[in-house]
């Protein structure tokens, strides 16, 4: 059969003017095909931006196993193991923003990589923070001694989930990056603004580009399928705008800039790697017919029906329903789960370590 046009015959969802979203902006699902679907007993691990953290809850939420691997010692109250960042990340790890951090990440993890920064002071209070987590420990870290025995931890903990998970879901945030100049380690935050002290000299602004990205973000993949051939790979970008910028420009300039940039980085992985998809809910955060709805005043923060919507559209595509799952018989890890839930919202802005700069 003859088309007038290549275009001829395309289903709707391939013309802007066909969907129906444009009128009926709760309708709006630009997801398509999927190459896999996560079940209620997979270990899935989140890891990525503020906005994993949303995600990690609407799995919790909806009965599915976010898999954490660092957990609260059993004495601690819902509430202290809140405060101390526990269940929000599989592991102990914060906000994971770049690609060249997450690969670092894991490559510390294994032993691969030993960077130079072992610790920053907080400020005069006499104790010390992780460079690499500064606010995973609200008021630091009491000794060296205690942050490196919890790094030994939180680094078996962080293999457990790598070797051990069914699924991994990780949200792209920054292209900024503050990295010492003396061995390229690249921390989440500057200096100075949640501990350390800002030396010109050892640390230097990167801002790392579309190569960049996508070179680190696949070498990051290839070495967690190395170690676990079985993961399924689940790639989002961050709706959440920078909170702030160190290039000479307006901050939204950099924001479009680093959110192109991931994206394109997660479409290349998306389409080398088998086992490996990108969902979008940046597209549905940010897309012009929800017309900025989801967005809270401060035009940054998502709100919950922003989450709702994006969480809805997964569970449809991904585990096959049209609303998120109802687990009737909940497992104990569950229970636990809501337990800390409220917990979380109330320090959500503490988790989100671009919030600090600020304070600055």
């Amino acid at each position: 059969m003859t088309r007038r046009t290549p275009y001829s015959g395309l289903p709707d969802r391939q013309f802007w003017s066909k969907d129906p979203s444009i009128t009926v902006p709760e309708d709006f699902d630009p997801v398509t095909a999927v190459p896999f679907s996560i079940s209620q007993t997979d270990k899935v691990v989140t890891a990525g931006s503020c906005f994993a953290q949303h995600l990690a809850k609407g799995l919790e939420s909806a009965g599915f196993n976010h898999f954490v691997t660092e957990a609260a010692h059993p004495m601690f109250s819902a509430r202290l193991a809140a405060r101390y960042n526990y269940g929000a990340f599989s592991a102990r790890y914060g906000n994971v923003y770049t690609a060249r951090q997450f690969l670092q990440l894991l490559q510390r993890a294994y032993g691969e990589f030993e960077p130079l920064a072992v610790f920053w002071p907080k400020e005069a209070e006499g104790r010390v923070v992780d460079p690499f987590r500064p606010q995973i420990q609200p008021e630091g870290f009491v000794s060296l001694d205690e942050l490196l025995a919890d790094r030994v931890q939180h680094f078996a903990a962080i293999r457990q989930a790598v070797e051990q998970a069914d699924v991994l879901v990780f949200t792209l945030g920054l292209t900024e990056a503050w990295e010492d100049s003396r061995d390229g380690a690249v921390f989440p935050l500057a200096p100075g603004v949640a501990g350390g002290v800002y030396v010109p000299e050892l640390v230097q602004f990167r801002n790392f580009d579309v190569d960049e990205t996508k070179a680190d973000l696949l070498a990051a993949l290839a070495f967690l399928r190395a170690r676990n051939p079985r993961l399924r790979l689940l790639l989002t970008v961050s709706p959440v705008p920078l909170n702030a910028t160190y290039e000479d420009q307006h901050v939204f300039v950099s924001t479009t800039y680093s959110k192109a940039v991931l994206r394109c980085a997660a479409e290349a992985a998306a389409r080398t790697l088998p086992q490996c998809a990108y969902f979008p809910s940046y597209e549905i955060i940010t897309a012009p017919q929800i017309r900025g709805r989801y967005y809270g005043p401060d035009c940054r923060e998502v709100l919950p029906a922003g989450v709702a919507h994006v969480m809805k559209t997964f569970f449809r595509h991904f585990a096959g329903e049209g609303e998120a799952p109802v687990n009737s018989e909940r497992p104990a890890r569950l229970i636990a789960g809501e337990l800390h839930r409220a917990e979380m919202q109330r320090v959500i802005d503490v988790l989100c370590d671009e919030e600090a700069i600020n304070n600055t």
